[in-house]
Formats: C-alpha cells, sequence, structure tokens
C-alpha cells in the first residue's frame, strides 16, 4: 500500500489529490486552490505553494519557472492594526 504524502497540512490534501486534479485538468495554482482549496490555510500557501509548483511543473513537463503564482488578494475591507493589538 502506497504511503499518503500531505502536500497541503493545512487543508490535509495529499499529493495523489493533487495529480488526480492535474489530470482532470487544473494547470494553474488557481485552479487547484479552487478545486482542493490548497492554500487557503492558515499558512496561506507559504508551505504547500513552493511544493504545488513542482508538481505543476513535473506533471504538465513545464519549467516551475513557467507557473503562475497565486493572486494576492487584500482583505476584504481594510482593517485597523489595533485589532490585532493585545492591550
Amino acid at each position: 500500500m502506497k504511503e499518503k504524502v500531505i502536500v497541503c497540512r493545512c487543508e490535509d490534501v495529499t499529493e495523489d489529490e493533487v495529480i488526480e486534479a492535474i489530470q482532470s485538468g487544473a494547470t494553474t495554482l488557481e485552479e487547484l486552490k479552487r478545486v482542493l482549496r490548497v492554500g487557503m490555510g492558515s499558512c496561506q500557501g507559504r508551505t504547500c505553494g513552493p511544493i504545488l509548483v513542482s508538481l505543476l511543473a513535473r506533471e504538465l513537463n513545464k519549467n516551475p519557472k513557467e507557473i503562475k503564482q497565486w493572486n494576492k488578494r487584500p482583505p476584504l475591507k481594510p482593517v485597523h492594526m489595533k485589532i490585532f493589538i493585545e492591550e
């Protein structure tokens, strides 16, 4: 039995799930994010992002530099920093 390799620890997504999504047509980080929720956990893709780029490049036979990075999105509305500071 093949051991499961976790790619995204925040969302508990395995390498096999990522490869299956790519083989089903996902060709970008954004598509993987929509299908598997990778990069949406507490690390915001800092841990799984580089691994996902490597998997996409390998499966699509591309150079990792050809893989477009995540879209950066600001918070829905501005937040005052004092909310994050304990008093």
